[in-house]
């Protein structure tokens, strides 16, 4: 059943097949869950994010994105280290915030929401504070839709010895992404994103070498990263704590669907000309888009509010009723809205919003 579709960076509109992989329930004890689903999941996963799977592995955490997140930092930076955050939107702060409450050394390195991260800041910073251990940045920045240049940042962090932490929450399995040939060491997302699937668990992709040495530095009981990683690691694909079985097993299909539509380069292809066709079909009815189109990621697209007097809750409800729900803008600086690409959704879904929009327009 789709009351509407969601045009949203997630949860997002996800296809009937994987929601009645839901339908069935699971003995988180039992092994056709555990090592029929888990850790099928856990070694596609490292197979999907670099081409040398040996040297990584998979983490399954209960929660939501920002729970791996703080479980990644929580866990993995000791008190002597220093982490550098790179920021240009609400998520990159949000790594900062994460920081503050853990009482970790961190700078974080503020940009304007509209402006891409610039490796070359990160470059001067990094030569002159050597005592940087360890780097933070959000891969696409869902607060605008900037899609921040993550291999020139990657190859910075590298080129000075530091560990990389990318936030690749809702790029992770729709714009393609090698760990190994950037030298990314942690990557995290969620179930709820590109691999379309449903919220209630995230994932953290880690460098197994470095991972290893992580145990007793988390600050939290229940993300701990390391102790999660070494009970699935021991007890093939068990969890600590009980473990969302349905939602796991909805992401297994999706997985398979994603297989099936031609990995993650067709996906990508998908989500860019859904990209297209909304921006094309917005422009030609007066919108303006926030970022310019070499900054913009395929994943969520921001417009300026049409007018002075425009309404966003009365767009929002129109479009709504006609089967469409989009989000509100978040940065400070300008009125905007923001429309997701990712999903079960295609271009033609895109056609018909356009034409609900002029509708509403008249």
């Amino acid at each position: 059943m789709r009351p509407y579709l969601l045009l949203t960076p997630g949860p997002l509109t996800t296809t009937d097949t994987v929601k009645e992989a839901m339908m069935s329930d699971w003995c988180t004890w039992d092994e056709d869950y555990n090592i029929g689903i888990v850790e099928v999941i856990r070694k596609e996963l490292v197979e999907l994010a670099s081409s040398r799977p040996e040297e990584y592995t998979a983490v399954l955490m209960q929660g939501s994105g920002s729970f791996c997140v703080e479980a990644t930092l929580g866990s993995v930076i000791k008190a002597d280290d220093h982490l550098l955050v790179a920021a240009n939107g609400a998520y990159g702060k949000r790594m900062g915030v994460i920081a503050d409450y853990y009482n970790l050394n961190c700078h974080v390195m503020r940009f304007e929401e509209t402006q891409p991260v610039d490796p070359k800041q990160i470059d001067e910073y990094l030569t002159c504070h050597p005592e940087t251990t360890h780097v933070s940045v959000v891969h696409c920045e869902t607060t605008t839709g900037v899609l921040n240049p993550l291999a020139d940042i990657a190859a910075v962090v590298k080129k000075h010895g530091k560990t990389l932490i990318v936030d690749a929450m809702s790029s992770f399995g729709g714009v393609p992404v090698d760990m190994a040939a950037l030298g990314i060491d942690f990557m995290i997302s969620s179930a709820n994103k590109c691999i379309q699937g449903v919220p209630g668990f995230g994932f953290i992709i880690a460098r197994r070498s470095l991972l290893e040495g992580c145990k007793g530095v988390a600050r939290s009981l229940s993300l701990d990263l390391y102790d999660q990683w070494q009970t699935m690691e021991s007890g093939h694909g068990k969890w600590r704590f009980t473990s969302p079985t349905h939602v796991v097993r909805a992401f297994m299909q999706a997985l398979k669907e994603l297989k099936a539509e031609g990995g993650v380069e067709a996906r990508h292809a998908r989500y860019a000309e859904n990209h297209r066709t909304l921006v094309e079909g917005m422009r030609s009815l007066g919108y303006k888009t926030l970022l310019p189109d070499e900054e913009q990621s395929p994943v969520i697209t921001s417009f300026y509010y049409p007018s002075a007097d425009f309404n966003f809750k009365d767009f929002y409800t129109k479009l709504k009723a006609k089967g469409f729900v989009i989000y509100p803008g978040k940065i400070s600086q300008a009125d905007t809205f923001r429309i997701g690409n990712i999903g079960d959704v295609h271009p033609a879904d895109f056609k018909r919003l356009i034409e609900a929009i002029r509708e509403i327009s008249l």
